[in-house]
């Protein structure tokens, strides 16, 4: 089971990397990896509603393998603690009708803080559109 999540993880990174002109950095590794493990728990939870809980297990077994040797993301707390100052301070700025524009800005700034691969880009995503809905 190992040696085919790493093949399977090496698979796609060679494949990012040959994308790039360049060497592609460490953090854009450990988010492919990231991806793969969430990928994994998608999959699985597909399995079980199609009843194949054999191929479910596996799937999960390969996540927490996957896991095992990835840094932690930010929780949900974290990541308010960040993106609320900012939001706050875009949103003082703002004109009205310029939500689109603002929603772009909080991401620059937030990423030019927080490393990408330390957060899951949906959980950032729904937290930025509470923050900006609580106007």
């Amino acid at each position: 089971m190992a040696s085919t999540t790493i093949r399977a993880a090496l698979t796609e990174i060679y494949a990012a990397d040959k994308v790039q002109s360049e060497k592609i950095p460490d953090s854009v590794i450990v988010s492919l990896l990231h991806k793969a493990a969430q990928r994994r728990l998608d999959n699985a939870s597909q399995f079980e509603k199609g009843g194949r809980e054999d191929l479910a297990v596996k799937e999960k077994e390969e996540h927490a393998f996957l896991t095992s040797y990835l840094p932690p993301l930010l929780s949900e707390a974290d990541i308010n603690k960040a993106l609320k100052p900012i939001v706050d301070v875009l949103k003082a700025t703002a004109k009205s009708g310029e939500s689109k524009k603002l929603i772009g800005l909080v991401f620059k700034s937030f990423y030019s803080q927080v490393d990408r691969s330390t957060v899951d880009y949906d959980l950032v995503k729904k937290r930025v559109d509470a923050l900006l809905a609580d106007s």
